[in-house]
Parts: structure tokens; sequence; C-alpha cells
């Protein structure tokens, strides 16, 4: 067995000894008797469920195996007993690997399987309209990739340039395994390509950023309204003209952290306070997420939603048709039909490699 399988089992043990343990708590009146304990200790047990039972299978798996390795160990048994049970060690053996490695999967990706809604913002960086054209077709990327997954999208908020682009854009994805699939995005995009606005017809280096926060709960992220100060004002629309004459636009200020968020994109103040504060909560959860993340860097690593802003991640060339992600130095040569939303095997690489990164962290 290699080192990183014994480091799984090693933690699959620890796992089934916490499981038994929260069982047992649950039996015990004292417990019972408070709702609250009883809450987080279901919620916790609900969460290594999945995990414990396919170990306790495997563990089966693998008694059922030793019980038919002895017979056909023994001299005295018979040739056509023998065989049956040669073919039945066959079975089994393939069984076992299969659900070892359901087991790999779920023991370091379930966390992130767990997040069904995030939320995106694209924003143009170097390169001026260029950039802002190329915000537009990544947007348009993954919105023609979540169509694809059957997810549900909505536009919160967003500022356009003159040429069409988008200065800034922000949208939220809700459906199973929106994290797990998008948390790699985050990070700096690159693109290399002759601009609509160039006329003579040289190549252009622009980039764009895109961060992917989670979207919590609001039990998961509380924000205590007394740290936030609100202001609103009129919103400006494209080009400076007015939306309305009320004062619709929000600004919330996260006083500890400083972390601002404007929204202006909707008519009435309503929703757009309601849209600030859903980005409020994200944005304070990924910075204190983060800070977590530091403190155990060194014993745990992990890729998912570790993409720094001003980290360049990902190139789209097109004058070759290629698209290169740096962080697994991965090209892929159908940049025409990622753009169109074909980005299953640049997430399925991505995948891969955080799932080895955190196996061998065990």
């Amino acid at each position: 067995m290699s080192d990183t399988n014994t480091a799984v089992i090693k933690k699959l043990d620890e796992l089934d000894g916490r499981f038994s343990e929260l069982e047992k708590q649950l039996h015990d009146p004292a417990v019972n008797m408070d709702s609250t304990k009883v809450i987080a200790i279901s919620k916790e047990q609900g969460k290594l469920r999945s995990v414990v039972t396919k170990y306790r299978e495997y563990k089966k798996l693998l008694t059922e195996a030793e019980q038919t390795e002895t017979i056909l160990n023994d001299a005295g048994a018979d040739e056509e007993f023998k065989q049956l049970a040669t073919e039945d060690l066959a079975r089994l053996k393939e069984k076992k690997e299969a659900i070892f490695e359901q087991i790999k999967d779920s023991l370091v990706m379930s966390d992130d399987a767990s997040v069904g809604s995030v939320i995106v913002e694209i924003r143009a960086g170097t390169g001026g309209d260029e950039a802002a054209l190329f915000a537009r077709d990544l947007y348009n990327m993954y919105i023609h990739y979540v169509d694809k997954q059957k997810w549900k999208i909505e536009l919160m908020d967003f500022s356009t340039s003159e040429l069409g682009g988008f200065r800034e854009v922000i949208f939220n994805v809700k459906g199973p395994g929106v994290w797990a699939q998008l948390g790699y995005e985050g990070g700096g995009h690159r693109v290399q390509r002759v601009p609509e606005t160039e006329t003579q017809g040289r190549v252009h280096t622009s980039a764009v950023t895109v961060a992917v926060l989670p979207e919590p709960e609001e039990v998961e992220m509380h924000i205590n309204p007394a740290d936030v100060a609100e202001y609103v004002s009129r919103a400006g629309g494209p080009g400076g003209q007015a939306v309305n004459k009320i004062n619709s636009a929000v600004k919330l200020e996260h006083i500890p952290t400083g972390i601002t968020v404007n929204m202006r994109e909707d008519r009435s103040q309503h929703k757009n306070r309601a849209k600030a504060w859903r980005l409020m909560r994200s944005r304070v959860y990924e910075h204190y997420k983060r800070i977590e993340d530091a403190k155990r860097e060194k014993t745990r690593k992990t890729m998912i939603g570790s993409g720094d802003r001003s980290e360049k991640i990902r190139t789209y060339n097109y004058p070759q048709n290629r698209v290169t992600d740096h962080r697994i130095n991965l090209s892929l040569y159908n940049l025409d039909k990622i753009m169109d939303g074909a980005m299953e095997d640049l997430i399925a690489g991505m995948i891969e490699y955080d799932k080895k990164l955190r196996l061998e962290s065990l």
C-alpha cells in the first residue's frame, strides 16, 4: 500500500471513531435535553455519514477477501471450489478498489461539493476597451457552461464600456457542485489576440481578473448590522445618464475589514440592498476563510479558491487557438470550443490536480 493510501486509511479510522463517538452522544439523555447540542452533533454526523458508510463497506469487503484467500491457501480444498474462490476474489478486488477511489474523492472533496451557490466577479484589467471586451467574452463562456450544467444564473450588477464590453460584471450561480467546478476560475486571465479596434492587425495582450466566492448561508456568515455602514445615492447609468430620480444605489462598508460593496443595477433600493448584503457576506466570508487557510497552509495543501486575483492562471491565445492553464501546464488547442462553454477538460484537469495535492497532504 502506498504512503498516500496508508494516510487515507489512518484518516478514515479517525473519522469512523468520531462517527461512533457522536452516535453515543446522541443516545445520552443529558445531550438529548439540549436541542442546540443535538443539532450540532447531527450536523457533524451528517457530514461524516457518507464517507464512514463507504469505509465500513470497504472494511467488510476486505474481510470477505481475506476469508476467500484462506480458501485458496487451503491445500485440502476442492479444486472446483478454489476456482469459484478465485473468481470471487477478482470480483471483490475490483469492487474494493472502486469503493476506495470513491472514498478518497469524498474524503478530500466533499466540503467543496456541498457548496451550491457562488458569486462570480469579472473585472477588466490592463488593456482598456479590449480588456472589457474580453471580460464580456469570459462572461459568455461561463454562461454557456452554466447552461450546459443546468444551473441557475442571476445577473447581480454590471458596468459596460462604450464598445459593449464589461468593465465589471457580478453574477450568482446556483446548482449542485458549482463551487467544486467554478472555484478554480479565480485569478488573472490573459488574452492574446488582434483587438476589434486594431487597424494594423497586431496581436495585443490584455488582462481580466476573476473572483469566485462561495456564497454562505446567513447562518454560516452572520454579520453584525452595527459593523456595517450604509450609504444610499442616485444610481447612474452608462455614460452618466440618470437611471432614476430616487436614491436607489446602495453602498455598504464592513467597518472591521474595510470591505465595501456597491450595488446600483436595480431600480429598487430594497433589491439593491438585498443583493449588496449577499455580496458583502460572500466577500467577508472569503476574507476570514483566507486567513484561516493561511494559518493551516503548512499542513494542508489546497488549490480550490486559492487563486489570487493578481496571479496569472490562464492564457487564451487566439492566433494559435490555444488555452494554457499555467497551474497544471495544460495546453488545449480548442479555444473556439472552450469560449463556447466546453470547459470540461480544463476543469477536470484542475480537479485531478487538486485531489492529488490534498491526498498528499493527509
